[in-house]
């Protein structure tokens, strides 16, 4: 795979640290890459999956293993539980503290994960936005629940059609939050998109990895598999009375619940999730598709990587 490697005079700062963010879609390697670049650097890593941040979650997010845990210091992995709100703002505070006090130690960290929303917050900044009456959200999440998507796509194009084009308009948490910005300001939510924003006192190298289409379906229907096979229906069991929780409207979660509720039987349900998981990952392409600072790679370029990141931190 060709790539296009900036050089270290392009960075403004060549002493500045690095925080090398490894980004893909689900089920492509990347706790398995991450492990391997982080060993090898004798670094630590930062995870920026939102999903694996709640300790009740292990199975269904694919938190790595008490064994590959144990082979590299992670940090951000069940940190919290379902029933604590954690926002992508805490992230983001709470992950710039901890890579302060790491880089003291550390000339590299590594940052892993598939939530191009909190991995931009980290690298970029979170854009900033004026507070509106809570109600606003409360009853958009009442439509959402009484009426589904549908309208509230539709409102969302006619008061914002600039963000209509670029979100993703199957998560429902992006619109319920670009509605409340337009219905509480009267603007659009576009127009507080990438204003100035603090920078940040590392620099960031994003690698991507990549597969062919066929190889990355392979890999979700594999993974599904073995989620099962490691215990992810007792563990949606458990979850189940607590379904209405924001953390667990999640792909392998809430087709679980719809098995346990009697209205699928199981085969859909495991049938649902791979189809939702690879339409998951289409979506976390698309998100990353955009960002031209990143430098893709094969998803089993172990020894390339090392050699990009040793030759430009």
């Amino acid at each position: 795979m060709e790539q296009l490697i900036p050089s270290k005079d392009k960075f403004e700062n060549p002493n500045m640290k690095s925080l090398i963010s490894l980004i893909g879609p689900t089920a492509i390697g990347k706790t398995a890459m991450s492990i391997k670049l982080a060993k090898h650097f004798s670094s630590e890593i930062i995870s920026a999956d939102s999903r694996q941040f709640y300790r009740e979650m292990k199975i269904g997010t694919a938190v790595p293993s008490d064994e590959e845990l144990s082979l590299v210091p992670h940090h951000f992995i069940g940190h919290k539980s379902i029933f604590e709100k954690y926002s992508v703002g805490d992230f983001e505070r709470d992950a710039l503290e901890k890579i302060e006090l790491l880089f003291k130690k550390h000339e590299r960290l590594f940052m892993v994960g598939g939530s191009g929303l909190y991995v931009d917050a980290l690298v970029k900044g979170l854009d900033k936005f004026p507070r509106v009456d809570p109600e606003i959200r409360e009853n958009l999440t009442r439509r959402f629940a009484e009426n589904g998507m549908k309208p509230l796509q539709e409102e969302l194009k006619k008061r914002d059609p600039v963000y209509y084009e670029k979100v993703d308009l199957e998560n429902p948490h992006r619109l319920i939050r670009a509605l409340e910005i337009c219905i509480g300001t009267g603007k659009a939510f576009s127009g507080f998109l990438n204003q100035n924003k603090e920078k940040r006192n590392f620099r960031t190298l994003k690698i991507g990895l990549d597969a062919p289409r066929e190889i990355v379906y392979s890999r979700i229907e594999n993974r599904v598999d073995q989620m099962m096979e490691d215990g992810l229906l007792e563990e949606a069991k458990k979850l189940w009375p607590h379904k209405k929780l924001n953390a667990l409207n999640t792909v392998g979660y809430k087709e679980l619940f719809q098995y346990l509720e009697g209205k699928i039987d199981l085969e859909t349900a495991l049938s649902e999730i791979k189809k939702n998981t690879r339409r998951f990952a289409k979506r976390q392409m698309t998100w990353f598709r955009k960002d031209k600072a990143i430098v893709w790679f094969a998803y089993d370029s172990e020894k390339e990587i090392i050699d990009y990141i040793a030759n430009n931190t």
